[in-house]
């Protein structure tokens, strides 16, 4: 600690430390509901305090007990601490400064050690590091690349196993299967096109290969306009913004309600496949007939071929069942199950159409394209590539809605985890503010700060109050009877929440408690103030705080008094109040603490220390200050402060009654 003094070096100057350590029990924890921070209490602590006190400028000071856990591995010489200070004289201790490191390495060998043992197992981490010390990402390539590979190779696959029916893939959980089945989902719309797309395609081809019968294009036009205008009422408010009010309705039903979804996707499918069996069963290549001519041209010379044939082409129809297929496979929101019960329905209709209906023409168009003969006819062949494709289908749809199902699930877990972290985040934040004061954890809380960022204010006109309980150290024993001092703390931690209780008062608003130090309450005015008053404002505006202050005082000895009243106790508050400029801020990167600093500050401390038990005592500005406000003083007289010389003192008497 003394080698890292680097201040002097900045500041050039001569500050130095001045070290105390004891060896000994404490208890830990936290006192209050407000300012907390973790301390620890027992009567060595008290004692450790006073070899800080004790010792001298730049050098550690340390007792017998801590002398005797050292192993010999400092030079030391004695102390006098008791000269120093009373109460190390009366325990009777003796104590020693350290002159010098006998065993040079010793205690660094140890540090070293625990220090390879961390990096031994951490050190392949630490050499792959991607994120610097500040949160900065230092390869972004390589820190995208692992984080898809993590997200890739999570147990996701086991997880939809472990969630999901091994049949159906619907959830195990009903909370989840309906929330999957309800969710808004645009894809769920746009996939509708795909019906009327396909359909449509079949629609041109027939008017490409040759002339049909009428019915057969009425049914395909009435079809395809039907499935269209469907397909674009769920889908158009997608892609326009300005849609009427009813279409909006629509498409956003069939977005968020499954039902809806489901009677939509199988009313058109219905139709498409009512329009592709209309289509085989009326189709009659015998009628079909038009004259193709071919221009051959070689060697300058055209050659015209008139072929008067059938042009008989059945296996256009299986082509087009496999569209009416795949159209079928891209309707997304829809259970796997559901949609291969359409795709074999399909399969078993055509294959029935192919080796019954159109078998003969099958025939006929086999006859007139193979000569020399041939050994299974279209019928059959293409009856098992659509049953192929059917199974193809089946893999894919499943494996859809194993990926769909697995994004759910991603999904859900990627709000779980925002809920935990905007859970967290608000703990944290409540736990800030319960750190340190309002204005100060609004400052850090409102942009990104750097660890050694250092946060400290000026005030001019601030009121500071300390209030302690003298005689708690009496009534403080580490005995078995009350649980080594636990149960002393017990109750202290009662009268400082009784403390805490008062400042949630609307008319202690401007009292902020800085902190506690073992059984003396410091609490600060004028700190939170959003509007700047003048320096020359009057005395009732520039220190209204401080009366409050002052107010808070006496509240704080009513409290005590009740709480005496219920425990039977006598405890008393000796307290000193000052006002004045100081500086306040916070210190340390690690385990954060507010605190104010200044003359005012140590006035306030001695008026407490210097104080008589069940007074507030209070220097001469102060008291003319606070005449203002209607309180009464009785002169005390001259009082030595350190470092301030003799001052005059007044203990607060009371309040004027209000004038009626």
């Amino acid at each position: 600690m003394k080698k890292d003094l680097s201040v002097r070096e900045q500041t050039k100057s001569t500050v130095d430390m001045r070290v105390g350590v004891h060896t000994g029990g404490v208890l830990a924890g936290v006192l209050g509901q407000r300012q907390w921070q973790f301390d620890v209490y027992s009567k060595d602590v008290e004692l450790a305090n006073k070899m800080e006190s004790g010792g001298l400028p730049g050098r550690v000071h340390i007792s017998e007990k801590t002398l005797s856990f050292l192993n010999g591995e400092f030079e030391v010489s004695n102390g006098d601490g008791a000269s120093r200070e009373e109460a190390i004289r009366l325990s009777g201790m003796k104590t020693y400064l350290i002159e010098r490191v006998i065993k040079p390495g010793t205690l660094d060998a140890i540090v070293q050690n625990s220090s390879n043992a961390n990096i031994n197992n951490e050190e392949d981490a630490v050499k792959e590091s991607l994120i610097g010390p500040s949160g900065e990402i230092r390869n972004v390539e390589e820190y995208n690349r692992r984080l898809r590979h993590e997200l890739l190779n999570r147990d996701n696959d086991k997880n939809v196993v472990k969630n999901t029916s091994l049949l159906t893939l619907s959830f195990k959980d009903d909370n989840y299967e309906h929330q999957y089945r309800n969710s808004t989902d645009i894809t769920g719309c746009v996939s509708l096109l795909g019906l009327p797309l396909t359909l449509s395609c079949c629609l041109l081809v027939y008017f490409l290969i040759g002339p049909m019968r009428l019915i057969t294009y009425l049914v395909l036009l009435l079809s395809s306009g039907i499935l269209v205008a469907t397909a674009t009422i769920c889908a158009s408010p997608i892609f326009c913004n300005s849609v009427p009010k009813p279409l909006a309705s629509i498409s956003q039903a069939v977005q968020e309600k499954a039902w809806i979804r489901l009677v939509i996707v199988i009313s058109m499918i219905v139709i498409w496949i009512g329009a592709h069996i209309v289509t085989n069963v009326f189709y009659d290549g015998e009628r079909q007939s038009f004259k193709n001519v071919a221009n051959l041209s070689s060697q300058n010379t055209t050659v015209d071929l008139d072929l008067d044939e059938s042009c008989q082409i059945p296996s256009y129809l299986v082509y087009f069942c496999v569209l009416a297929m795949l159209g079928v496979t891209a309707v997304k929101r829809i259970g796997y199950l559901v949609k291969m019960f359409v795709i074999f329905t399909l399969v078993i209709v055509q294959c029935c159409l192919n080796l019954l209906q159109l078998k003969e023409k099958f025939q006929h168009y086999d006859s007139r394209t193979y000569s020399n003969g041939y050994q299974i006819g279209h019928e059959v062949t293409l009856s098992i590539v659509i049953a192929s494709i059917a199974l193809a289908l089946f893999i894919i749809n499943r494996q859809f809605e194993v990926m769909s199902r697995r994004l759910f699930l991603w999904q859900k877990e990627v709000e779980e985890q925002k809920e935990k972290v905007a859970d967290m985040r608000k703990k944290n934040e409540a736990l800030l503010y319960n750190i340190l004061p309002p204005h100060v954890a609004s400052h850090f809380l409102g942009k990104r700060k750097k660890d050694d960022e250092l946060y400290s204010k000026s005030y001019d006109a601030v009121g500071v109050l300390f209030a302690a309980m003298p005689n708690f150290s009496d009534f403080y024993t580490e005995e078995s009877v009350n649980n080594q001092g636990l149960e002393c703390l017990r109750f202290l931690n009662e009268v400082i929440s009784d403390y805490d209780a008062l400042l949630e008062n609307a008319k202690f608003k401007d009292i902020i408690k800085i902190k506690t130090i073992g059984a003396t309450y410091m609490a600060a005015s004028g700190l939170n103030n959003d509007q700047e008053i003048k320096s020359d404002a009057p005395v009732k505006e520039k220190w209204a705080h401080l009366a409050q202050l002052t107010e808070f005082a006496l509240s704080l000895k009513e409290t005590l008094n009740n709480i005496n009243k219920e425990s039977f106790n006598n405890f008393v508050l000796r307290m000193g109040i000052n006002q004045g400029p100081i500086t306040a801020g916070v210190i340390g990167a690690r385990k954060p603490h507010y605190d104010m600093w200044g003359n005012t500050v140590n006035v306030a401390s001695r008026m407490e220390s210097t104080g008589k038990a069940g007074c507030i005592q209070v220097v001469e500005e102060t008291a003319r200050i606070l005449e203002e406000f209607g309180y009464v003083f009785e002169q005390r007289g001259l009082v030595s402060v350190k470092g301030k010389g003799k001052l005059m003192t007044y203990y607060l008497v009371g309040k004027k009654p209000p004038i009626t």
